[in-house]
């Protein structure tokens, strides 16, 4: 697919726009704002993860750069999340896998999986962009993007040669939603739609299954695990089925008092909240995707009782399960 022309206006720069924080640009992450002194260029105040954030705190609309760093722990929201590198690459542990996104590419993702970024190298900063999910659905895209996004894949594409165009994109959109002008953002909206109708269709008519070996999508590369991530991965592939400490701890031949110490060291969070978020995560998708009871949605995520399921979402959510389904699935049809 050719890229865009080198005339685009997405590659002139809008000196004119303020870059004053808007409320919304204020949501973006901590210090991820945009500065311009009078009669200089812009300047970034790079934006970083707080592991103290609530898991699904919303960010709303945002497009700003982060600085890369090793996140303490998962980070769970229910928004698209579109990352770009243009130099380096990242590596990200996403629902129990290890996935490298390499210089140049687009990743997308649907981020109420539990995403971490846990290495970084020849970069020094990357853009983030969140989409809030009802929005996402309504663009009515192809299903080669949606469905696999929904299903917890990770999906990377970008112009071969041509990170500069994607990197003067996000720029121009952060600008945008930073100014607080209605019709600027107006047109940052109707922009990211259009590069996501072009990502889909970069995108393979089939996503391959998880586990599937080399029939994995090539755009992402997978790198060995150590112990805490073989757990995560382990727990990943196996949290709708009966599952215990010991079960994970002998999964990777580990006792379960060192595991569960491990495993809090290196992801800052307990092995039974980790298995309690994958599966909220996959409620979530059987929720928006499926037509299930809700006693069987619970049932098919691992959880052994409807009320302990009403708790655990609501507590993860903010809502009950019903509320989600009525609120999302709409635009899913």
């Amino acid at each position: 697919m050719g890229s865009l022309p080198e005339s685009s206006s997405l590659i002139a720069p809008r000196p004119r726009v303020s870059t004053r924080p808007s409320k919304m640009a204020g949501r973006l992450t901590k210090g991820a704002v945009i500065e311009r002194p009078l009669g200089g260029e812009a300047r970034w105040r790079l934006g970083e993860f707080d592991p103290k954030r609530a898991d699904f705190a919303p960010y709303g609309f945002t497009c700003t750069r982060w600085s890369p760093r090793r996140m303490a722990r998962p980070d769970r929201h229910n928004e698209v999340e579109l990352n770009f590198v243009g130099e380096g690459s990242l590596t990200y542990l996403l629902g129990g896998r290890r996935l490298v996104v390499e210089a140049g590419q687009l990743a997308v993702f649907w981020a109420a999986i539990p995403h971490q970024l846990i290495e970084f190298e020849g970069t020094q900063h990357y853009f983030v962009v969140t989409i809030p999910l009802d929005w996402f659905l309504r663009r009515r895209l192809p299903d080669r993007l949606v469905q696999p996004l929904l299903q917890g894949q990770l999906i990377c594409a970008g112009f071969p040669g041509r990170w500069d165009l994607e990197e003067a994109r996000l720029t121009s959109w952060a600008i945008d939603l930073a100014s607080g002008d209605a019709d600027l953002m107006r047109a940052m909206h109707l922009e990211l739609e259009a590069r996501l109708l072009r990502f889909a269709f970069q995108c393979p008519e089939r996503i391959p299954e998880v586990g599937g070996g080399s029939r994995r999508l090539p755009i992402v590369r997978e790198g060995g695990m150590d112990k805490a991530e073989q757990m995560a991965r382990h727990i990943a592939l196996s949290c709708t089925e009966p599952l215990t400490v010991q079960a994970v701890a002998e999964a990777v031949h580990l006792h379960p008092r060192f595991a569960m110490g491990l495993f809090h060291r290196v992801f800052g969070t307990t092995l039974v909240n980790y298995v309690t978020q994958h599966r909220i995560s996959h409620a979530q998708r059987l929720l928006v995707t499926t037509d299930l009871r809700i006693v069987d949605v619970g049932a098919a995520s691992g959880f052994g009782s409807l009320s302990r399921f009403n708790i655990a979402f609501r507590r993860a959510c903010g809502c009950s399960p019903r509320d989600y389904r009525r609120i999302h699935r709409a635009q899913v049809q």
